[in-house]
């Protein structure tokens, strides 16, 4: 629940961030921040030599697993509200299943397969309201924002394959801290390029802070503890638990509107990821 608490406030922060920073600037400073916290615990730890053997296969799951992914969701965030970000990253575990599927050769069951169309259907219920790929006041077409959102989770499943291929048994901090040096790598130059010119407010510069060291680095060592200590299928079920806080902030910090259309969708979602990822299963 404390994990699921931190990551839902990821979207408000970011929210916050992004109206001054802009989309790839946002995702670098956070990962940057991360970086700067995770790295000194991986040197604490006695790891550096693990992470230096394993740089390269790191850094390019950091940029799968966070730069392009957090400036997705940076992007969205200028046109759509936290919630309905949140609710479309709920599908991650869907999309890991299918690309597990894929490349892993881990082919699902007939109430998985069920699962995947009725999280897909799921999705494409909640798009359709948003379908729209006219800009917005914010310049940002919605049907855009809702596009970058799955495309992160894309993104996120990809790199979880990588990771259980190629990066096994390598300690998770040293991934985790690898992961966020490489995004900020990778996002280094584009974000200077794409640096605003007024010089961003001490809101956004304190957002960056608390989503940098609290959702990223943080979260991960979080993340990390839960999946030794309850295993990988109890630590993904808080990607279902995240939209429900990130709502629950958008609504007593920004204002924002939840339809019941939009918590139908949730759930029809939710439900499908449980199937499709094996938490929920029909029959025997």
């Amino acid at each position: 629940m404390l994990l699921a608490a931190i990551w839902g406030s990821s979207f408000l922060f970011t929210r916050f961030a992004v109206l001054d920073f802009g989309p790839l600037p946002t995702a670098a400073v956070r990962v940057a921040i991360a970086a700067a916290f995770l790295l000194p615990l991986v040197l604490l730890r006695g790891h550096g030599p693990a992470l230096k053997k394993n740089w390269r296969r790191v850094f390019l799951v950091g940029l799968f697993n966070s730069g392009i992914p957090f400036a997705c969701f940076a992007f969205a965030l200028l046109s759509i509200t936290t919630g309905l970000s949140a609710i479309l990253n709920a599908t991650v575990p869907m999309f890991g299943a299918i690309v597990a599927w894929f490349w892993l050769k881990d082919r699902p069951t007939g109430s998985r397969v069920l699962g995947l169309l009725i999280g897909f259907a799921g999705v494409a219920m909640l798009a359709w309201d948003k379908a729209t790929f006219k800009p917005d006041a914010s310049g940002v077409a919605p049907g855009w924002a809702v596009m970058a959102c799955l495309f992160a989770c894309v993104c996120y499943a990809l790199s979880a394959s990588y990771a259980k291929r190629h990066l096994t048994g390598l300690p998770p901090l040293v991934t985790a801290a690898g992961s966020q040096i490489g995004a900020t790598l990778g996002l280094a130059l584009p974000a200077a390029w794409l640096w605003p010119a007024q010089a961003p407010g001490s809101r956004a510069w304190l957002s960056l802070g608390v989503v940098g060291v609290l959702c990223t680095g943080i979260a991960y060592v979080l993340y990390f503890r839960l999946i030794e200590s309850a295993g990988p299928a109890r630590a993904l079920a808080v990607t279902f638990v995240v939209p429900v806080f990130a709502v629950l902030y958008g609504v007593m910090f920004l204002g924002e509107a939840v339809t019941l259309w939009m918590l139908l969708c949730a759930v029809v979602i939710i439900c499908g990821t449980a199937l499709s990822t094996g938490l929920l299963k029909i029959g025997r």
